[in-house]
């Protein structure tokens, strides 16, 4: 059903000058220094990014001093209903982490459990599993805290679990699970680890997992409107999730609480994790002469040196993203924590921070220990990028300052086996695969779906895929997609020209030529035993009368001209920047782009809807880069590009 444009219909918190003395100038409380940019500066931020279309509606808060100083809503809670909140209750996905963590720190302060025990000892069901190496030590608690079991990637497998009864959870850890890793040697995100977790509460405290987090967490917290289900708050006050289908935006049913809640079942809104992101914060003495004098005290559950030692970095994750601008900085690294993610950003010092994606919903919460600071925005699409909205506030919000980079913390603060085999007809390179390459059930899953690919059989699919994949995107949709893609490249083989790739033992790209371009394909395994494909992407190139193709044709001739010191100065008239959009800046990264790789060459594409979006390889005098772009197909304005090393 095609979702009404109700960009209009926002309700800024009407009681924050009430709670919250404030400058109308620069929206700041008597209480701090200045904010960087007012309350109605940060609303035009959401306001732009809701136009985006990225979700029906947006819930968004301002957490300062420990309180929640502003809250605004955008768009319609549900089909044809009115705007959400600071009350509007959503999905949160997986901020449900922090709870589960937080509960499990309960329990260790209590000495229920220690963070070293083994998971079997309270999970029998994993007792006598061979955990990823022979001469592995045991699977412990800390290392479902930190992502670090080494179970392979679960998302969107995992999110399908949510309502898994208890006891069919139990029956499938008993069967055994696969591993990427030894436990403790990397991290792999893994919505599993913390639906072990939840059992894990459950045997420590006697009590189920949900009873245990209301009564220690919410309630002493005053979280009245966060729960496990969606039938505990009135229909009215609950954001309906959707996503997006031929037709428009599309309902989904919302979930049961089920084994897999301790990784994303919780219901919550803006009020009420403002006070759980508020709580974080106060974990940290912040810098009197940023902040402007202590937080707001704040009653919690859980220790403030628990709190803390949540926050510290646990686990390396990689870096969030490469290089975007040759010669310059490297990206922010990332760690994990108990619960959270932690960026060392080089502007803003550290950041903490979780997001969640769910079908229907995507949220972000993240805070700026250093100032207190804090974020919230929920929105109600399918994966709704709600990490990019918070990230672009926060940083609006926060003041210039020397000051960030301090210690954050008293000083007495605690703190399958492989095989590389066949491969869907390309020579393996083991690339990031680690020593042994990727599965022998990766490489068949991938000759499997590139079999699949060229004669799309629904039985065969249902075999080869975990049962998310048509819940996902329905197979009449993704027989849509590949018929476009037979469409735009004709024929196709694969590319054995091209080596595939493992990123993970559970993950496979490879590439189809066909006679008008190349594409990547990419699958990614679920943990189970046998493992399935729990996610499949191609590329999809767009049509050459697009709207896209001619926005990649002007910014490929624009790098040339670039490279060769002809027309640099002038942006292309034919490629129009959509309002909100730095022209400026956009220009500037590509300039530089242009400089490192020299007069360039499209190639194959990465990434791509064949419409609005795509990411195809530049193939350059001195390097091979990627262009990124995002264009409106309607208007033909340009609204994002960006090029990676």
């Amino acid at each position: 059903m095609a979702y009404p444009d109700s960009s209009d219909n926002r309700t800024p918190g009407a009681w924050e000058d009430t709670r919250v003395p404030s400058d109308s100038a620069s929206g700041a409380t008597s209480s701090a220094a200045p904010l960087a940019i007012s309350f109605a500066a940060a609303d035009e931020i959401v306001r732009r990014f809701h136009e985006r279309g990225g979700q029906p509606a947006i819930s968004y808060g301002i957490v300062r001093d420990g309180a929640l100083v502003h809250a605004a809503g955008f768009g319609a809670r549900s089909q044809g209903g009115p705007a959400p909140d600071e009350r509007t209750v959503f999905r949160i996905a997986s901020m449900s982490k922090s709870f589960t963590a937080s509960a499990v720190m309960l329990l260790r302060d209590a000495g229920a459990l220690a963070l070293d025990d083994p998971a079997a000892k309270y999970v029998p069901e994993l007792a006598g599993w061979v955990n990823g190496a022979a001469d592995a030590g045991p699977l412990t608690i800390r290392n479902l805290l930190t992502m670090t079991a080494g179970f392979p990637t679960d998302d969107p497998w995992g999110d399908r679990q949510q309502g898994l009864p208890i006891e069919e959870f139990r029956a499938l850890l008993a069967a055994g699970v696969t591993f990427n890793w030894a436990p403790g040697t990397r991290f792999e995100y893994s919505n599993l680890g913390y639906a072990i977790l939840g059992l894990i509460v459950t045997a420590a405290s006697g009590v189920p997992y949900d009873e245990f987090v209301r009564t220690r967490l919410l309630v002493p917290l005053g979280l009245t409107r966060t729960g496990f289900t969606a039938q505990e708050f009135p229909a009215a006050e609950l954001a309906r999730g959707y996503r997006r289908g031929p037709g428009g935006w599309e309902e989904l049913p919302f979930d049961p609480y089920g084994a897999f809640a301790p990784m994303g079942g919780v219901f919550s809104c803006v009020a009420d994790l403002a006070t759980w992101s508020a709580g974080f914060a106060a974990a940290y003495p912040p810098d009197a002469a940023v902040a402007g004098g202590p937080h707001l005290p704040l009653a919690h559950p859980l220790a403030a040196a628990s709190r803390r030692q949540m926050q510290l970095p646990q686990a390396v994750t990689g870096w969030r993203a490469p290089d975007r601008i040759p010669g310059g900085p490297p990206a922010a690294p990332s760690y994990y924590g108990f619960g959270l993610f932690i960026d060392e950003d080089p502007a803003c010092g550290r950041v903490v921070s979780h997001s969640g994606g769910y079908p229907g919903f995507g949220s972000n919460m993240r805070w700026h220990p250093a100032t207190g600071l804090a974020v919230v925005a929920l929105g109600n699409g399918t994966y709704a990028a709600m990490f990019a909205l918070a990230e672009l506030v926060l940083k609006a919000l926060l003041p210039p300052s020397a000051s960030y980079h301090v210690a954050l913390a008293p000083a007495e603060s605690t703190g399958g086996e492989n095989a590389g085999a066949e491969n869907s007809g390309a020579e393996d390179t083991g690339a990031g695969a680690g020593a042994g390459g990727p599965w022998p059930q990766t490489l068949a899953a991938a000759d499997a779906t590139s079999r699949l690919l060229q004669d799309w059989d629904d039985a065969a699919a249902d075999a080869l895929f975990s049962a998310n994949v048509a819940l996902d995107r329905p197979y009449p949709e993704r027989r849509g997609d590949l018929a476009l893609l037979r469409e735009r490249i004709g024929a196709f083989t694969v590319d054995a020209a091209r080596p595939a790739e493992s990123d993970t033992p559970a993950h496979r790209r490879w590439w189809l030529a066909g006679e008008h371009a190349t594409v990547a394909v990419t699958i990614q395994l679920s943990p189970q035993r046998p493992p399935r494909v729990q996610s499949l992407a191609f590329a999809v190139p767009p049509a050459a009368d697009s709207v896209l193709a001619g926005a990649l044709a002007a910014v490929t001739g624009w790098l040339n001209g670039v490279a060769g010191e002809q027309g640099a100065a002038g942006w292309p008239e034919s490629l129009p920047v959509a309002p909100g959009a730095d022209a400026g800046l956009i220009a500037r990264r590509l300039r530089m782009a242009a400089a490192w790789a020299g007069r360039v060459t499209p190639g194959a594409y990465l990434a791509g809807d064949g419409r609005a979006a795509a990411t195809v390889e530049l193939a350059g005098e001195h390097a091979t880069v990627l262009l990124s772009l995002l264009v409106n197909p309607q208007t033909g304005e340009l609204r994002q590009a960006d090029i990676i090393l």
